[in-house]
C-alpha cells in the first residue's frame, strides 16, 4: 500500500502482516484462548525427577527421598551459575561475544573440576 507524504513523494505504508491460516496471532474475537502464549517458568524444573533418579542410580544410590529432587535442582543451579559466570569472564576478557567450548573448559579447570 503506497501513499504520498507532505512533500509529494511516494511512501510505502507499513501494514501489519496477518496470516490467512495458523493457530497463533491476535486476531479479532474472544481473546481468552490464545494458543502460543509463553508462560515464564524456572527452567531448572526442566530437569525431571526420573533424570535425577538415573544420575543417582549411576552413582550407586538404591533409594531416594522425595526431598532430594529439589535439593539436587538447587545444587545443579548454583554449580551451573558459577561455571557460566567464569566462562563469561573468560569470554569478555578475550573481547568476544560468543562463549566457546574452551571458555567452559577453562572455567571448569579454574574451579578444580574436569
Amino acid at each position: 500500500m503506497c501513499t504520498r507524504d507532505k512533500d509529494g513523494r511516494i511512501v510505502r505504508k507499513k501494514v501489519k502482516a496477518q496470516s490467512q491460516h495458523g493457530k497463533g496471532g491476535n486476531g479479532l474475537g474472544n481473546h481468552d484462548a490464545q494458543r502460543h502464549r509463553k508462560i515464564p517458568r524456572d527452567t531448572i524444573n526442566g530437569i525431571k525427577n526420573p533424570s535425577i533418579r538415573r544420575l543417582a542410580r549411576r552413582g550407586g544410590v538404591k533409594r531416594i527421598s522425595n526431598m532430594i529432587y529439589e535439593e539436587t535442582r538447587s545444587v545443579v543451579k548454583s554449580f551451573l551459575r558459577s561455571v557460566i559466570y567464569d566462562a563469561i569472564v573468560y569470554t569478555e576478557h578475550a573481547k568476544r561475544k560468543t562463549v566457546t567450548e574452551l571458555d567452559v573448559v577453562h572455567a571448569l579447570k579454574r574451579q578444580g573440576r574436569e
